[in-house]
């Protein structure tokens, strides 16, 4: 039978996202609560109306990736709980081998994520202009997604105005667990676009996690200049600041 810390060796050895609570002080010392964002837990804090009450303050640390030390009135004394994060490592995948990918790629790099690049036409996803890319992948989005991993520590960027190449690498991105996912494209091409992805199926609650028009407004103009406001909102959005 798998012991509770052989689930969450192997969770951070899979690169599965789970939050580890610990009772550091007070009833039950040392008792430990694990959860998976589906919902499933491992351990007990001492009682089902504890583990019950600290697993909604996980779950909100798992939307966060951010651990948290807190105190809590319980049973006439107060217990000191540590709920630590052990989240998959950073991927940022971008969709369209244009200009602006490549300053992306080299801040994403700088920021510590592991860099995608892919993007159907061969003639823009060249080794020559993304050999700083960790992966680059001369595929269509529909086909290449599925195989990436996409997790809670990933972030899609769609880059390329192309609505075969962006419309369903969205749809598929916007039902998967991304921690971001942006758009290129003004307020009227994103109208479009919103209605193509309800004809494709997509809800509007999905549709609402797509950042569009992407980056943060800070008169971007120039490839370099956009790459920056890209990447300044998913920092925004990674660290849950008002983006």
């Amino acid at each position: 039978m798998t012991t509770l810390y052989e689930a969450l060796r192997d969770s951070v050895a899979e690169a599965r996202l789970v939050a580890a609570a610990t009772v550091i002080r007070g009833a039950g010392l040392g008792g430990k609560l694990l959860l998976w964002p589906n919902g499933a837990t491992m351990g007990s804090l001492g009682s089902p109306q504890l583990d019950e009450t600290v697993r909604k303050r996980m779950m909100e640390q798992l939307a966060t990736q951010q651990a948290e030390r807190f105190t809590l009135p319980w049973a006439g004394e107060t217990l000191e709980i540590f709920v630590d994060v052990h989240a998959p490592p950073p991927k940022l995948v971008i969709v369209g081998a244009v200009h602006m990918a490549i300053p992306l790629v080299t801040f994403g790099k700088a920021l510590g994520f592991y860099t995608v690049v892919l993007d159907a036409r061969s003639a823009f996803a060249t080794p020559e202009r993304f050999a700083h890319a960790d992966r680059l992948l001369i595929q269509w989005p529909a086909d290449a997604l599925p195989t990436l991993g996409i997790d809670e520590s990933t972030c899609v960027v769609v880059l390329t105005h192309d609505e075969k190449i962006d419309n369903p690498a969205l749809a598929f991105a916007v039902r998967s667990p991304a921690r971001y996912i942006g758009a290129l494209g003004s307020k009227k091409t994103h109208a479009r676009r919103v209605a193509a992805l309800h004809e494709l199926g997509v809800t509007d609650a999905e549709i609402a996690r797509i950042h569009a028009p992407i980056g943060l407004d800070i008169g971007a103009r120039r490839p370099e200049e956009i790459a920056v406001s890209i990447i300044a909102q998913i920092v925004a959005v990674v660290n849950g600041a008002a983006a």
